[in-house]
């Protein structure tokens, strides 16, 4: 007598999908040809000393950069390297006026986006939309049981795939021996279909880089400015200070982490009393100035005209 086709468990899988942030790139490159190796976040980046090295897929906005030269005579260079998500930023590592390197910005472009056509008219109303793509992912068991009609026991062949067409279960014919005997031969199909998505269509283009000081089009010369509200308590904190010697170091240590607009250089250089003290920290912090091309207004500062003949000369010689 045929035996009862036992009841069979089949495991799923389980399909997860991670999604990704926007990234950026960065490139590195000396002037003079000098080597060097990149060292992002305690981390090297190229395995042989280069003159020019580009980083790409960076999330995050701002890391921890250290520049280590094959010229043994040159310092290691340790600084903050600032980016924008979503654009590819060029860096000028070279010497300033004072003989020491430093990274320098000279140019932000945006990253391109792969666009199906050549030139989208985003404002179109009949323009094509977005469309879903349905996608299958396919899983196949097979288990095999055969009776053999003396014991009790239950052999079973059994087969189970995965498709489009949904769960299917089959069983294989049944066959007699000369004692009488049943063979039966079963096979049971189940399928398990996972579907997910995928969108096609017009991509937007990727937002333009923000605008930090509207209006400004001129050269940058360090990512982002110190907000409105971390100005104030910088510009409180130095003058609460009663000896120049220490407003100016606050002043200047301040810069290390942060950047600066040229309105906000004229107003701590306004706090310092001694025209010496107003001429070195207007030098010191043309680096970490954001619109340098409006850094000519600095100049408003100084009461004798040799302390602007002597910026301007400093500003030209970098």
């Amino acid at each position: 007598m045929i035996q009862k086709i036992k009841t069979l468990f089949i495991a799923l899988i389980a399909f997860g999908f991670a999604a990704t942030g926007q990234s950026s790139n960065a490139v590195l490159f000396t002037e003079n040809g000098e080597q060097f190796t990149v060292i992002l976040n305690g981390l090297r980046k190229n395995d042989k000393p280069q003159t020019n090295v580009k980083l790409t897929g960076l999330t995050s906005t701002q890391y921890k950069l250290k520049i280590i030269f094959v010229d043994t005579k040159i310092p290691e260079l340790a600084t903050n390297l600032f980016l924008e998500p979503g654009t590819e930023r060029s860096f000028s590592v070279k010497k300033n006026t004072k003989g020491t390197y430093v990274l320098r910005m000279i140019s932000e472009d945006a990253i391109a986006t792969d666009v199906t056509t050549s030139e989208p008219n985003y404002q179109q109303q009949n323009q094509a939309q977005p469309s879903a793509v349905q996608q299958s992912d396919v899983v196949q068991t097979t288990v095999t049981t055969t009776d053999d009609g003396t014991s009790g026991g239950a052999a079973i062949n059994m087969g189970i795939s995965i498709s489009d067409n949904g769960v299917s279960i089959n069983a294989s014919g049944f066959d007699t021996d000369a004692n009488g005997h049943v063979n039966s031969t079963t096979t049971t199909t189940t399928t398990t279909t996972t579907s997910h998505s995928t969108v096609s269509g017009n991509i937007p283009p990727p937002p333009p880089p923000p605008t930090y000081l509207p209006g400004y089009n001129g050269p940058i010369g360090c990512p982002v400015p110190m907000s409105k509200q971390d100005f104030n308590d910088l510009k409180s904190t130095v003058s609460s200070k009663s000896f120049e010697e220490t407003k100016l170091t606050i002043a200047k240590q301040v810069l290390q982490n942060h950047c600066l607009l040229t309105s906000q250089v004229k107003e701590l250089c306004a706090l310092f009393t001694f025209e010496e003290n107003k001429l070195e920290y207007a030098k010191y912090a043309y680096d970490y100035t954001y619109d340098i091309g409006n850094y000519f207004k600095v100049n408003d500062v100084f009461t004798f005209e040799s302390s602007t003949e002597e910026l301007n000369q400093y500003i030209r010689n970098k």
